[in-house]
């Protein structure tokens, strides 16, 4: 999966998206990650679980499929600042976000704490 296949599955949530990333000057696999990542932050601010879930998956999706660039997209760009977004979130509600997340992209959010300064 390319990050042009990668637009198309986020459609399928928000119908929008692909008109937002017309704004971009150069669309790539970092910009269409770096627009979906804010959107689920958002989400998470929000409370909004079910879309956030349902995102959670899509991300998972796109991650487990997707190529090269776009993997690393991923855990550059929404990998690196899960942390922050779910940083003040209640614990219970932090844990439920970490549930809906693919052992996959665990095992790259792992990586990235736990070997920060190596």
């Amino acid at each position: 999966m390319n990050y042009l296949q990668a637009v198309q599955e986020i459609n399928e949530l928000f119908p929008d998206f692909e008109s937002e990333l017309n704004t971009t000057k150069t669309p790539n696999s970092y910009s269409v990650i770096r627009n979906f990542t804010e959107r689920i932050k958002n989400m998470i601010r929000q409370n909004d679980s079910n879309l956030l879930f349902r995102s959670l998956q899509k991300i998972d999706k796109m991650y487990i499929n997707g190529d090269t660039l776009l993997k690393n997209a991923i855990e550059n760009t929404f990998i690196y600042s899960l942390d922050n977004y779910t940083a003040f979130c209640s614990k219970e509600y932090r844990q439920k976000i970490f549930s809906h997340i693919s052992s996959d992209l665990k095992n790259s959010y792992s990586r990235q704490i736990y070997s920060y300064g190596i």
